[in-house]
């Protein structure tokens, strides 16, 4: 069983993920894992946090372990449990342990979905002591000082239940992230998929009108990452139009009237 405990080596980004930088985000995170700081990254859906937390571990080339939270995720899937395997019990490290013992960079994507006292665990990691008391083992886990602990949440979905706490936030270094500027969305869209520059830009304007929409029908508008689906659709030879349909607008709602909202507006681009 302890065979299948993936090595580090397995984590490592090998090739420079591509990543338009829109502020001082990559220079603060180097700033933040330079001091031990971990670091909270907020923004939107689809903005790029993901990608950024790539580039960042190829940069700085640690291994990156990421773990997409959920209602469901316990202490023990985040720290390791023991298993019977072959008649006899075996200890097997979650993924918050093996990033601290191989030094790498553990990214919880979207915090808040987890449980409440799941999300307690990190807190020794987070602070001074930086360490991961591993209760079943009866051990302390000290991180050494290359292991960065990175976190993620959509403050668009905030609510009474779903609210990071004070007590987790204030021991992180905050990066606020948001859709790229006009520009530089295209130029991302043009980069990722090999679209022609003009659809790009109109994709993007489309975008733009989907965001315009949020609060008024929608959660949220098109996101960067929606936009690089429609224009590998674009690519692939599947009309604008339909493009925008299948890889936005359905992807944004599934109310009808919305629906037909989000396709009179690529009908008017395309």
């Amino acid at each position: 069983m302890t065979g299948q405990t993936l090595r580090p080596e397995e984590y490592f980004v090998e090739t420079e993920p591509y990543y338009e930088p829109v502020g001082d985000e990559i220079e603060v995170f180097e700033a933040a894992w330079r001091n031990q700081l971990p670091v909270l990254l907020k923004g939107p859906t689809g903005c790029g946090k993901t990608r950024f937390m790539e580039h960042m571990a190829w940069r700085l080339k640690r291994p990156l372990i990421t773990v997409s939270c959920h209602d469901d995720l316990t202490a023990s899937d985040l720290v390791g449990r023991f298993l019977v395997a072959g008649g006899e019990t075996v200890w097997v490290d979650g993924p918050l342990a093996r990033a601290v013992r191989c030094g790498g960079i553990c990214y919880l994507d979207e915090i808040v979905e987890a449980r409440k006292d799941t999300t307690v665990v990190i807190h020794p990691l987070a602070d001074d002591r930086r360490v991961l008391p591993m209760e079943k083992r009866g051990e302390l886990l000290k991180a050494p000082p290359e292991f960065c602990l990175a976190i993620s949440y959509n403050p668009g979905y905030q609510s009474v239940l779903k609210d990071l706490k004070q007590s987790t936030r204030q021991r992180f270094v905050a990066l606020e992230f948001d859709y790229p500027e006009p520009e530089l969305e295209r130029r991302i869209v043009e980069k990722e998929t090999g679209i022609d520059p003009e659809l790009a830009e109109r994709l993007v304007k489309f975008a733009h009108m989907t965001r315009n929409l949020k609060g008024s029908g929608l959660d949220e508008g098109a996101s960067t990452r929606l936009l690089v689906q429609a224009a590998k659709l674009i690519v692939s030879g599947i009309p604008p139009v339909a493009a925008c349909r299948a890889a936005v607008a359905q992807a944004l709602t599934d109310d009808p009237e919305m629906l037909a909202a989000i396709h009179e507006l690529s009908a008017s681009l395309f």
